[in-house]
């Protein structure tokens, strides 16, 4: 009988769709958001430094609706993320690609993060903003930097783009989504 509804569940959630937590976190000054914002006014919105949390919900990307909690990069929000990390079904990490000096923070950030329990699994995407900058590095090479070809996961890719254009945002969201549907089926729960 479990096995009956269960199926029948996975098959009604094709129809209406998913809902997904998303944590998007990343240093200060990475335009998380700046995305956030295009993503959900389709503009672009002059942002000041996040102190707290920005919460948005964005219409619907691959039959998935997000609901985007944008963390403050500032050293004492880091220390709170942890508190977000249950019941995330994915995590979109800003980095600046323009900014080299501060990838070892970036890759320590990172890794600190995907060693927590409660983020085991979880579909996670890196964007890599600011591509617009004719020095900014590119995907494969922030990957490498950061040492993201190590990373025994599946459920992880990396987008470049750029947060005052749009340019990537919606490709990054798509990949996002198909992630994010993987693991809420492989879990059989539908938060």
């Amino acid at each position: 009988m479990g096995l009956l509804l269960s199926t029948f569940h996975r098959a009604l959630l094709k129809f209406t769709g998913y809902q997904a937590r998303i944590l998007m976190c990343g240093l200060d000054a990475a335009g998380k958001t700046t995305i956030l914002y295009k993503l959900k006014l389709h503009e672009t919105v002059t942002t000041i430094p996040t102190i707290a949390i920005n919460v948005e919900t964005v219409e619907p990307v691959g039959n998935v609706i997000f609901t985007l909690w944008d963390i403050g990069g500032g050293n004492k929000m880091k220390q709170l993320y942890p508190l977000y990390y249950p019941d995330t079904d994915g995590v979109i990490f800003v980095v600046d690609s323009n900014d080299p000096e501060r990838f070892p923070d970036v890759g320590t950030m990172l890794n600190d993060m995907l060693e927590q329990e409660s983020l085991r699994g979880v579909p996670f995407m890196v964007l890599a903003n600011k591509q617009d900058v004719p020095s900014a590095r590119r995907p494969e090479e922030l990957a490498e930097n950061l040492g993201l070809d190590d990373i025994k996961r599946d459920l992880w890719h990396i987008q470049g783009c750029c947060a005052t254009t749009g340019e990537g945002l919606a490709e990054g969201m798509e990949i996002l989504a198909e992630l994010v549907k993987q693991f809420k089926n492989n879990k059989g729960v539908s938060r």
